[in-house]
């Protein structure tokens, strides 16, 4: 895999812009060619599809007997609901593959026959980026409207959702560029630290340990950091509608996730350009 990689960048091609597709064939080989890949998509797959059918179905079976405030929140917003569930764990899956996707190659030396190939290393960074986003964000759109598929009928008792209602789709859209972000946050995240158990550990404190620590802050200022972190501000995209105590509107927390990522990602690039490999 490496060799004909490797080959297809190096013999007589062309350099600059012109040899940015050959970059893209590189990555994506490398990418289809690890079993780490098919596997992490699975489990996010049937993670998501399942915790959503399975918690809807809870939700609706013990409709009567859960909080006044969860019924009012399905209520409100049906399909950030269906999919919370089996996003919050599957977004861990998309987290793993993200890091692997690079910290995977410092730990194998492939990085060396990668940058062999790609002497200049940001536009091997940017192509390992694409082919990345790329694959996840169409896996993820097609989870995302499967779990609104699979949960909107269960739902349909207690609470009747339709893609053709206000931000519906918008969230299910949204569902997808939130883990595409995710999977390239920890890419840059793995980019960084170059070692795949320390960057996992670094992307799911980021994910799962912040959130809560951030919330322990006294008063305004607990609420404007948790409000700012990462993944709290990225997913709010996927919600039909504004919850009453967020600060930042749907669009308003992508961005912020999105100068996060981008931040990290600028970060990445010049310490590959400084270090070796």
């Amino acid at each position: 895999m490496t060799t004909t990689a490797t080959a297809t960048v190096t013999n007589d091609g062309p350099s600059g812009l012109a040899a940015f597709p050959r970059l893209l064939a590189m990555e994506w080989t490398k990418f289809r060619s690890v079993r780490s890949t098919v596997f992490s998509l699975l489990i996010f797959i049937v993670l998501t599809l399942g915790l959503a059918a399975l918690f809807t179905w809870l939700t609706v079976n013990q409709w009567d007997k859960i909080d006044p405030d969860q019924r009012a929140s399905y209520q409100r917003d049906a399909v950030g609901n269906i999919l919370g569930g089996g996003f919050f764990l599957g977004q861990l899956a998309i987290c793993v593959l993200g890091t692997m996707v690079i910290t995977t190659e410092y730990s194998t030396g492939m990085i060396r026959a990668s940058l062999l190939a790609a002497p200049k290393r940001i536009p091997m960074l940017a192509a390992k980026a694409v082919v990345f986003a790329t694959v996840t964000f169409v896996v993820a759109e097609i989870v995302s409207f499967g779990a609104f598929g699979i949960g909107a009928p269960i739902l349909h008792s207690k609470v009747e959702v339709s893609l053709s209602d206000p931000g519906v789709l918008r969230a299910l859209l949204g569902a997808g560029l939130y883990l595409t972000m995710l999977g390239l946050f920890a890419m840059a995240i793995g980019a960084l630290v170059r070692h795949t158990a320390g960057a996992i550990t670094a992307v799911i404190g980021f994910v799962l340990v912040l959130a809560p620590l951030a919330q322990l802050l006294p008063g305004s200022l607990g609420k404007h950091v948790h409000a700012y972190l990462p993944t709290e501000a990225g997913h709010l995209v996927a919600q039909s509608v504004q919850g009453p105590k967020d600060l930042l509107s749907p669009w308003q927390g992508y961005g912020v996730f999105c100068l996060w990522t981008a931040a990290l990602l600028v970060l990445a690039g010049w310490l590959l350009k400084r270090r070796d490999a």
